[in-house]
């Protein structure tokens, strides 16, 4: 596998709202799991934090298209 060359972009690394919003914290969106699924949120050294995406995924692969594809929901409000 070929490392990246200096004119490939970055991932894009998106901050969870919620998290920001009513806590402060700036922590990075990612894929988690809850009895109900996958959903796309945050979590910090204690464990989940914030449930961002509107959306619940049936697997993990789902979900994680989902937010490399930038095609789900922001939730308003946690």
């Amino acid at each position: 596998m070929s490392e990246p060359s200096a004119s490939s972009p970055a991932p894009t690394v998106c901050m969870g709202a919620l998290a920001l919003r009513y806590s402060g914290k700036s922590l990075p969106v990612q894929v988690l799991r809850s009895a109900a699924g996958h959903y796309i949120g945050t979590k910090d050294d204690e464990g989940p934090f914030s449930r961002e995406s509107v959306e619940y995924f049936p697997t993990y692969e789902a979900a994680q298209h989902a937010l490399d594809n930038h095609v789900w929901t922001q939730r308003a409000y946690p």
